[in-house]
């Protein structure tokens, strides 16, 4: 890193509240920063307030059999995945709409996780243009004279399949290294309105096509419109002729579903219940972890676990169950609109700080060694 761009960074970072002190703290000053009705639509649920409690629960179910005199002092929480080298098991999530809490939007989020060389998963529904974020990304790194982490496209089905095959190749031609299919939000109701000069850019129509339903019609889901446009299987297949990139499947909670992405090819799976957003009652991706680990056995496909990680000490519990990565959704928010792109970067730190301090403590000096070993399971003991 260049000495001039650590002494911009230093005197920036003073700007950052002195009360944050933890990842979970942007959370709390986070609704002093947005809009009423924005707040809502981030925090939104499904259809049942507390919905996010499902996914804290699981991961309060667990606590910490710590290993004591366990050399550490070489420790190192770099990890592989899809043959990309990640200097922490993290990536920040596909969010829609930056441009929401923050007027650079996603721009201030690639800068952000460049700066940290840590892998950003970019929307379909992004307020900036796939390009204009990749090229941000990618230039941050290069003025910083830092490696490029991997750089993700996700990817939202549309029903004109020609647009799927555009979004693909852009992301492509723009250095994406991968692409994210998300198959858990075909079906989502959205009464949120987007404020004015906040769209998806990336799309030719204004967003994906929403659940809507009154009194006289005929069809509610069934037979919509919105169910003519559904994929399947075999659309997987479709992606994977369209490119040469990793294909993850973004979404599943289901062992057998998780088999059956490995079945037909997918390069790895983000087990996640969208941040409990969709579903009411959807399982905690961390509850179902170690049976989809179960039912792979010795197969290597990746699994990316989302959906209620607010510390580097969730970071852990992931891993020790058998995750090989986490993705980080709402916090990222929570930073960007506290204190931009620099708050993102705050925020990034501090999860690592609190990843690699679990681990110390754990006795724990890579990765690899995190395993079900270290944790005591709450429930099984009353």
């Amino acid at each position: 890193m260049a000495e001039e761009t650590k002494h911009i960074l230093q005197a920036a970072l003073s700007a950052i509240p002195a009360s944050i002190r933890r990842a979970v703290d942007y959370e709390i000053l986070a609704k002093d920063f947005i809009a009423d009705d924005i707040w809502a639509y981030i925090q939104d649920g499904a259809d049942k307030p507390g919905q996010d409690q499902i996914n804290r629960q699981a991961f309060e179910r667990w606590q910490w059999l710590p290993r004591r005199l366990q050399p550490i002092h070489q420790g190192s929480a770099e990890s592989h995945l899809l043959g990309q080298l990640h200097a922490y098991p993290m990536l920040l999530a596909p969010i829609a709409y930056h441009g929401l809490v923050h007027p650079q939007g996603e721009l201030a989020m690639a800068q952000a996780a460049a700066a940290l060389q840590t892998g950003l998963v970019v929307s379909s529904l992004a307020s900036r243009r796939l390009e204009d974020i990749a090229e941000t990304f990618y230039a941050t790194a290069a003025e910083m004279q830092i490696e490029a982490a991997p750089l993700w496209f996700q990817l939202y089905w549309q029903a004109d399949i020609e647009q799927n095959k555009q979004l693909i190749e852009r992301a492509v031609k723009a250095g994406y290294q991968a692409i994210v299919w998300t198959v858990d939000a075909q079906y989502k109701r959205s009464e949120f309105q987007l404020p004015e000069g906040v769209t998806a850019v990336n799309l030719v129509s204004d967003s994906q096509e929403k659940y809507t339903s009154h009194v006289l019609d005929k069809h509610i889901v069934f037979q919509s419109s919105l169910a003519q446009q559904e994929t399947d299987w075999a659309t997987l297949d479709w992606i994977k002729q369209q490119t040469s990139l990793p294909v993850i499947v973004k979404g599943l909670l289901a062992p057998i579903d998780v088999l059956t992405a490995q079945q037909k090819g997918a390069d790895a799976v983000v087990i996640s219940n969208h941040g409990s957003r969709v579903l009411v009652d959807a399982v905690s991706p961390l509850s179902v972890l170690p049976d989809i680990k179960k039912a792979l056995g010795n197969d290597a496909m990746p699994l990316i676990v989302d959906s209620g990680i607010r510390s580097g000490n969730d970071i852990a519990k992931a891993l020790a169950l058998g995750a090989d990565a986490v993705l980080l959704g709402r916090p990222q928010l929570y930073a960007l609109a506290v204190a931009g792109s620099l708050g993102v970067a705050h925020l990034i730190h501090l999860y690592r700080a609190e990843l690699e301090m679990t681990m110390a403590q754990l006795g724990c000096d890579s990765v690899a060694a995190l395993s079900p070993d270290y944790l005591w399971d709450v429930l099984r003991s009353r």
